[in-house]
């Protein structure tokens, strides 16, 4: 895009959303960063995008939002995250807080205000979801949703479901269903990404500030990755995705389908992707089915690069 395009960013930091974070600061006109309960508990996923933007040097607003789903009980990450959400680097003391205000209201009074901005989430939609309830001529008023969430093919926490549409379904399905267009980032493109200790040390070899961030982030998201997933590909870079397929939709290839969720029995939190070619009318969504995974690290450094 010649332009950044305006993008407010919802988030539950996560080693990954922090990367995200990255890049979007760059990337981005950043309207707003908006939190959510979800990898962590609220709290931390507010310290955490707090911490992300002290330690970038990003001037931009905090809102923090809801603290568990719309019906379901509250799950976290933490067996992949750690107990901060956050753990591996050695973080400076907390000097931000949250703007007043809730999540929910800062989106709706955003996005009346600068329509035609993009909202961006990577954890579980209930903010979003929220928002839509109370204000529906929102969906309408975006460019559209650039989320990360869903898989056409495998999920992640049970064997049809990723995370975070299984955290809250039902602002899923809300979301899905409000009319906005959708751009979905799913388990099929993010494990297609992998931090693996050659890509981490190339980053590190950026040599800032937030390169040796990024390394220390990711070097405990790998090892949680191969020793409490038994997965030793690397880590999966899943919410990055989410703002690169705002920014740089070249680096995807996307395929047109219907989608809906899941929300009872053992496929609750599936995202059903219906590819047949004959298949019925239905939320259409822009599903990222490849993703050139080399150019994703490139930006990555080429981003890192530009912060102290």
């Amino acid at each position: 895009m010649s332009e950044r395009p305006a993008a407010i960013v919802d988030c539950d930091p996560g080693h990954d959303d922090a990367v995200a974070l990255v890049l979007a600061g760059r990337h981005t006109e950043l309207l707003g960063i908006t939190t959510v309960s979800g990898n962590v508990a609220l709290e931390l996923t507010t310290r955490n995008a707090l911490i992300t933007t002290q330690v970038l040097g990003l001037d931009v607003a905090v809102h923090a939002g809801a603290d568990r789903p719309l019906i379901a009980a509250r799950r976290h990450a933490d067996e992949v995250h750690g107990e901060t959400g956050l753990d591996g680097p050695n973080l400076p003391p907390l000097t931000r807080a949250t703007t007043p205000g809730h999540a929910v209201d800062f989106l709706i009074e955003t996005i009346r205000a600068r329509p035609g901005c993009w909202l961006v989430p990577m954890g579980p939609l209930t903010n979003i979801a929220l928002a839509f309830r109370l204000a529906p001529d929102l969906p309408e008023l975006l460019a559209g949703i650039s989320l990360m969430g869903g898989s056409a093919t495998i999920g992640n926490v049970t064997a049809t479901a990723e995370f975070n549409i299984w955290c809250d379904p039902e602002a899923a399905m809300i979301v899905f269903e409000a009319g906005a267009p959708i751009r979905m980032a799913g388990l099929d493109v993010t494990h297609q990404v992998r931090a693996d200790p050659d890509r981490i040390a190339a980053l590190r070899s950026v040599g800032t500030g937030a390169a040796s961030f990024v390394g220390d982030l990711l070097d405990f998201y790998r090892f949680t990755y191969a020793d409490r997933l038994g997965d030793d590909e690397g880590a999966a870079l899943h919410d990055p995705l989410a703002v690169l397929a705002l920014t740089h939709p070249q680096l995807f290839e996307f395929g047109r389908h219907p989608v809906s969720i899941s929300r009872s029995g053992p496929t609750r939190g599936m995202t059903i992707v219906d590819r047949r070619t004959h298949a019925p009318d239905g939320v259409a969504v822009d599903v990222a089915t490849r993703v050139d995974a080399d150019g994703v690290f490139r930006v990555l450094a080429e981003t890192l690069a530009t912060y102290p």
